[in-house]
């Protein structure tokens, strides 16, 4: 849509699996099912840090009527569960559903994620080094099949990372922090059940730290014939003394709407960037097709001291979209169609550098000349 160049920096066959934790720990055949949805920053020597998912999965995930799959045991390391697999649903490639608790949702994932630290060159376009003495795995019993899906935001002189961990205790965002950008230390888990996409501001505002987030369930209500709406997941906005405690703020921030691209739900993308304007938000938004929908990045611009004031956005104008293309190398490879999910935004001389998961498969970046983010949203 917007980007001026486009590329695809890291994909699964640029991971070396003998440095992977799982691969480390089981004797089993496994391949990178795709690395993706990088968290962003920029390191104090001036290159940029992803923080990549790698969604690793067995070779022979059904061997005769069993489904095996990957988890991280406390107390026995990596091990590999065996399912009947006439008790699933399969419609999605990504997940698996558990027929026998029905009507209850009971779900697993077809992959095991990890986060590599990959460090770019200061315009985001060169690999510099994977980081593999640096991976982040599994380190409590929420987090037993998978950390995922990092965002990093740098308030003051700290980096603080929210990323969304899996167990069967809870689904829920865990908080890491990090005084050099590169090395993590857990802090905990600071948004419980089935809030993902949790992205935070980079400075205070009126005292209190903000973020956006996004809960999710199985439960929504009908909203009113009248009303511009569709139920579902949305994205909403709290507010803490300490990044640690958050309070929902009690209005709706950004919602699915009908007679838009972003019909069915929405969550936060990259943490919010501060422009003379105000803060300027890119999110992805989803529109109802098949079973997994298509994903598209969107942007809206807020109030810079009333972030919960939307001074512009636009559901039917994505800032982009899914370039199937940009992968032809490895085709062989998809599994999804139409999906990109940004979850970072840098500076760079007069552009933006905008950090993406290509189709759940690689780590796409985008240049985007500021002039034409900032003349739309202004």
């Amino acid at each position: 849509m917007f980007g001026n160049t486009d590329k695809i920096i890291f994909s699964p066959q640029d991971v070396d699996l003998n440095q992977s934790p799982v691969k480390k720990a089981i004797d089993e055949p496994t391949y990178v099912l795709g690395v993706f949805n990088p968290g962003m920053t920029r390191l104090p020597t001036g290159n940029i840090l992803l923080m990549v998912r790698v969604a690793e999965s067995l070779n022979q995930p059904i061997v005769d009527t069993t489904l095996r799959i990957i988890r991280k045991d406390t107390s026995q390391g990596y091990v590999v569960d065996k399912i009947s697999a006439s008790q699933l649903n399969t419609d999605d490639p990504r997940k698996y559903q558990l027929k026998k608790y029905n009507p209850v949702e009971v779900y697993g994932l077809t992959s095991f994620s990890w986060i590599l630290p990959v460090e770019l060159s200061p315009d985001g376009n060169d690999i510099v080094k994977v980081h593999y003495d640096k991976i982040l795995e599994p380190e409590q019993s929420y987090q037993e099949y998978g950390v995922e899906d990092a965002r990093i935001t740098k308030i003051d002189d700290k980096y603080f990372m929210t990323t969304c961990s899996v167990s069967s205790e809870r689904h829920c965002t865990t908080l890491y922090s990090s005084n050099d950008g590169l090395e993590y230390d857990l802090e905990g888990i600071i948004m419980d059940h089935q809030n993902k996409d949790m992205v935070l501001f980079p400075r205070k505002i009126d005292g209190k730290y903000y973020a956006m987030t996004r809960p999710l369930g199985n439960l929504y209500f009908n909203t009113p014939k009248n009303s511009i709406y569709n139920p579902g997941p949305s994205i909403n906005l709290a507010v803490s003394p300490d990044l640690m405690h958050w309070k929902p703020l009690d209005q709706p921030f950004i919602r699915a709407k009908k007679d838009s691209l972003i019909s069915m739900k929405l969550g936060g993308g990259a943490p919010p960037f501060e422009t003379d304007d105000g803060w300027l938000i890119l999110f992805h938004g989803v529109e109802k097709r098949g079973s997994v929908g298509i994903y598209r990045t969107f942007g809206a611009l807020l109030e810079k001291e009333n972030p919960q004031k939307i001074k512009y956005i636009d559901e039917n104008q994505p800032i982009l979209e899914s370039k199937p293309e940009l992968v032809q190398n490895i085709k062989d490879k998809i599994y999804l169609n139409d999906v990109v999910f940004t979850s970072g935004v840098l500076e760079h001389n007069d552009s933006f550098v905008i950090a993406s998961g290509e189709l759940d498969l690689c780590c796409r970046m985008t240049h985007i000349k500021k002039e034409k983010l900032v003349n739309l949203y202004s």
